[in-house]
């Protein structure tokens, strides 16, 4: 977005859901092949993830 104003609460749940889903996946994928480095990547970006949807509910309820 090139405007000044930012993310929606909407785009910053999207994206958190979004970021969640893809720490699961490489999570998932660092466990079966045994990569603690990717696994950890994984919950990272999970954390991540919840850190945007909660910004985007707080977003929702400030407007």
């Amino acid at each position: 977005m090139s405007d000044r104003r930012g993310k929606t609460g909407r785009e910053e749940r999207s994206e958190g859901a979004m970021d969640k889903a893809a720490g699961r996946l490489k999570e998932a994928t660092g466990a079966l092949t045994g990569n603690k480095e990717k696994k950890s990547e994984g919950r990272a970006d999970q954390r991540k993830g919840t850190m945007k949807e909660k910004k985007g509910h707080l977003k929702d309820l400030l407007k």
